[in-house]
């Protein structure tokens, strides 16, 4: 079994246009539920079935990574606001975990017993753009935006967005938490920053941030919220489930890992 130590995140990275082999995907069908195989078929489209399947592979094998539960056996609720929690059994270690998937790239964060929240976003997609920041930033944010040179507002805009969708995922409440309440700040050089509205009750010495760029065209924010005193450090892996995996250094290109510690 790997070794999750109580300072570390896992990030599992999964290239699902990279995933093609046909017995592969078959073992993969069999892992799934009845229930996530009907979710599945509900996809239009079939690249969309295609990353749900290897979605649910990802996470089934990797949480067996750390345990004797076969990837067949999870299984998993929702909260009140619909995050997906595993259903804990005796004897299992406290593990926590969030996805979130893009074109063309799947991550799971694993890490012990607390809050996470991982948002991964493909750059060029359609509807995201700088003109929908009045709806979803800050005010401070929405300034700080405007302030950047143009031929850079596009790459900052994700970093707001994938940033404010990671700490809303790790709260586990979704889109019922104010995105205004809070503020992230971005320098090029300070450590990131988060800042709240009284309204929200909440502490920015709780949390610790990434924020990094695994391929040219994707942007990754990791939120969790830490024990005391506690600095946690990643470990990146690619994947391909039930197959191989390989230490991950794309996030490193260019030095492009930024935290707040």
């Amino acid at each position: 079994m790997l070794k999750l130590n109580s300072d570390e995140i896992h990030l599992w990275f999964a290239f699902s246009d990279e995933i093609q082999n046909v017995e592969l995907l078959s073992a993969y069908e069999k892992l799934m539920t009845p229930e996530e195989r009907a979710q599945q078929q509900r996809f239009r489209f079939a690249k969309h079935r295609h990353q749900y399947l290897v979605t649910r592979a990802l996470v089934r094998t990797t949480l067996s990574r750390y345990t004797n539960i076969e990837p067949g056996d999870w299984r998993f609720s929702k909260n009140d606001y619909g995050k997906p929690e595993i259903m804990a059994s005796e004897g299992m270690p406290p593990l926590r975990f969030n996805l979130s998937h893009t074109e063309k790239l799947i991550i799971c964060g694993v890490v012990l017993k607390q809050d996470i929240g991982v948002d991964v976003e493909y750059l060029a997609r359609k509807g995201a753009s700088v003109d929908i920041a009045d709806r979803f930033f800050s005010p401070q944010e929405v300034k700080d935006l405007y302030a950047v040179a143009e031929k850079e507002r596009r790459a900052r805009f994700f970093d707001y967005w994938t940033l404010k969708e990671s700490y809303i995922k790790a709260r586990g409440m979704g889109l019922s938490l104010p995105l205004e309440l809070f503020t992230f700040h971005i320098s090029e050089h300070e450590p990131l920053r988060i800042s709240f509205d009284a309204k929200l009750r909440d502490d920015p010495s709780r949390w610790q941030f990434w924020l990094l760029q695994p391929t040219p065209h994707h942007k990754v924010a990791i939120s969790v919220c830490r024990e005391a005193n506690k600095h946690y450090q990643l470990v990146m892996k690619k994947v391909v489930p039930l197959r191989e995996e390989q230490v991950f250094v794309g996030g490193q290109a260019g030095g492009r890992i930024r935290n707040n510690v």
